[in-house]
């Protein structure tokens, strides 16, 4: 432990680590007796029998052995004594300080949402983590001056800062990428960081997929990233978002592709909060896992941004819809949606026949291939011509304007409109 004036700690700190005296030394002073008198009362529960909650992870990659960690979940054991550490007299002086720095203010209700009251949205979001971060870094509740330090220039960082930043991170099941894929808007496909779930979330292992980072479809993620501005802060719809992508992954791949149940939120490298995914999304499908790589990638990107503008058109959101439905139904349920699938999709307002002629002519080049593929579609053969079908119209983009191209190509008037380049991609 140091044992130095506050000033002359702080420039040994600087000239050790390079940070920056604190902008603001009344809230440093104030945050630094809080975490003293916080670290008093959990060493006291400690000395006197409480027990602090450890995880129990198993970390195993290929071809290497597979080793055991206990993870001490100190800041289940700081958010269980939430209400005493609540009624220090420091945190009483904590939080005036707090109140008095307007960026804080917009920090903790950008964490906690409208409908925490200010006291405790900053206990919850700025005073607890501190704690919490703190007694990580010291291994313990055994003090460190340094390890305080190293927290507090980073809460200072993320609270006078310009702008926030907003990740979502959900695992997926079913799919591998050999490199980071950019899907547009934010968002990609990476392979996941050994651990990054368990350093912000300890107790959030058995929220995870099974095998989730030892299996070899099972080692990616799916990220939303945002950079926010402060003081106008609306957090993305997250698992909205991330489920959209999944379902242009699903169209354009195949394959058994679903995410974790839940979608896991940090706010500037802080933990946000844990929020249920899309069900649809987090239901593994029938199949064989994916692969995604740089061929398909712009195919998808285009895709995902197709999907996430669907809702203005109705017949083609319920498209979507009854189409990812059918991946989980057996028949004769399956042919149902599958066939109000691809009349909303390309009947326009003329049923089921026309869809069907339509949908042949879109995915075969000679007449050869419509015809056959005509059979299909009639026969109820029709799952991945529907999927096809789907992409082809999303790529295309105009869907009414598509429909008139396709009724020109019937009657000759026209050749077919160009859509290979995407059929061949998503049936590959």
């Amino acid at each position: 432990m140091l044992d130095l004036p506050a000033g002359e700690r702080r420039a040994d700190l600087e000239r050790v680590t390079g940070w920056v005296a604190a902008r603001s030394p009344q809230l440093y002073e104030s945050l630094r007796c809080f975490c003293l008198a916080g670290f008093s009362l959990l060493q006291a529960e400690v000395d006197a029998g409480a027990e602090i909650p450890f995880a129990f992870e198993e970390h195993d990659s290929q071809g290497r052995t597979t080793f055991y960690e206990f993870r001490p979940l100190l800041g289940a054991f700081v958010d269980a004594r939430a209400a005493r550490l609540a009624e220090l007299a420091d945190t009483r002086l904590a939080l005036e300080r707090l109140e008095a720095e307007p960026t804080a203010a917009i920090f903790a209700r950008a964490h906690a949402g409208a409908k925490a009251g200010d006291d405790e949205a900053l206990l919850r979001t700025v005073l607890l983590p501190l704690v919490a971060e703190t007694a990580e870094a010291c291994g313990g509740f055994d003090w460190d001056d340094s390890a305080f330090e190293r927290r507090y220039a980073e809460l200072e960082g993320a609270l006078y800062g310009s702008e926030l930043t907003f990740v979502a991170l959900a695992p997926l099941v079913g799919l591998s990428a050999p490199s980071r894929v950019d899907l547009g808007a934010g968002i990609s496909v990476r392979l996941g960081a050994t651990g990054e779930v368990a350093r912000c979330w300890p107790e959030a292992g058995n929220l995870l997929p099974e095998g989730f980072g030892r299996e070899p479809d099972r080692l990616c993620v799916l990220e939303l990233e945002r950079t926010l501005e402060k003081g106008s802060v609306e957090v993305p719809d997250s698992a909205a978002e991330l489920a959209d992508a999944l379902t242009a992954l699903r169209l354009c791949l195949g394959g058994a592709i679903a995410q974790g149940p839940v979608v896991f939120e940090r706010l500037d490298w802080r933990p946000y909060g844990i929020r249920a995914g899309v069900p649809i999304a987090a239901a593994v499908p029938p199949g064989e896992p994916a692969r995604l790589d740089a061929f398909r990638a712009p195919l998808v990107r285009e895709v995902r941004e197709r999907v996430a503008s669907a809702d203005p058109d109705p017949e083609l959101a319920d498209a979507l819809d009854r189409w990812e439905l059918s991946l989980f139904q057996d028949d004769p349920s399956r042919s149902q949606q599958l066939r109000a699938a691809l009349e909303g999709l390309l009947g326009g307002g003329d049923g089921l026949w026309a869809a069907t002629l339509r949908a042949a002519v879109l995915l075969g080049a000679t007449g050869r291939e419509r015809a056959e593929k005509l059979s299909r579609l009639r026969s109820g053969d029709s799952g991945a011509m529907v999927r096809e079908a789907l992409v082809e119209t999303l790529a295309y983009g105009d869907r009414a304007e598509l429909i008139d191209a396709l009724d020109e190509t019937l009657l000759g008037l026209r050749a077919r409109p160009a859509v290979e380049l995407a059929a061949e991609a998503a049936s590959g």
